[in-house]
């Protein structure tokens, strides 16, 4: 697709689908991609370039099977997003774990203020944009099928669809609005104005909450402890 409207006699008609640029969602990719590289080793599932080795390879093969916006509904490319946002997932909470270990076991990526801060920081901003990039892709079949047309029933309930008068006609949640909901949820430790409906979002959102309030605790627990 590429976002032109097609002109009949009678004027513009309606597009066939509404997808929304990739370089957002690509963004959010990249900088986990630094994160992850930044972040010691002890703190790293794998060596340091497995993952973004990976997570970069089933991201250059997504822009290439669907370039420029994200409407294209094929089974393969609904199998290498899931599989990239999955390693994007186990690769945050794996080293959510680490970095709480260190912190209970005295390890020395926590024994400095600095250190601890630094690290804890980029480890839950991994978590904030996997977690964003799981809903992206979960809600609704993902942002392809939401593309050309929006279920009755959503797996996360926006505020533009729990009172439409608020939203245009062809409103869709973007990938900004699925970051938010990440970033909100890591901080409220609870939903604010996405509601989850899907059991799996109710269990995605719970997790989330748990594991950044595991690990801001504790971070700020410790480095308290460092200063004093």
């Amino acid at each position: 697709m590429t976002g032109r409207v097609p002109v009949t006699a009678e004027g513009p008609s309606r597009p066939a689908s509404f997808g929304e640029a990739r370089w957002p969602m690509a963004l959010a990719v990249v900088t986990a991609m630094v994160l992850t590289l930044l972040l010691p080793d002890g703190l790293r599932l794998a060596p340091r370039w497995v993952l973004p080795s990976v997570e970069g390879l089933l991201l250059l093969a997504l822009i290439a099977g669907d370039p420029g916006r994200i409407d294209r509904r094929s089974t393969a490319l609904r199998a290498l997003s899931i599989a990239l946002v999955g390693v994007l997932a186990l690769s945050a909470v794996w080293s959510t774990a680490q970095l709480v270990d260190d912190i209970l076991q005295g390890g020395e990526e926590t024994d400095s203020a600095t250190s601890l801060l630094q690290w804890g920081g980029s480890v839950w901003a991994c978590t904030v944009l996997a977690f964003s990039l799981l809903y992206f892709e979960l809600d609704s079949g993902g942002a392809a099928a939401r593309a050309h047309r929006l279920p009755r029933t959503p797996a996360l309930a926006f505020p533009q669809q729990l009172n439409p008068e608020l939203a245009g006609p062809d409103w869709r949640p973007r990938y900004v609005d699925y970051l938010y909901l990440g970033l909100t949820n890591a901080t409220a430790f609870s939903p604010t104005d996405v509601m989850p409906l899907a059991p799996w979002a109710k269990i995605a959102m719970g997790l989330q909450s748990l594991v950044s309030l595991l690990l801001l605790g504790l971070v700020v627990a410790r480095a308290v402890n460092v200063l004093a």
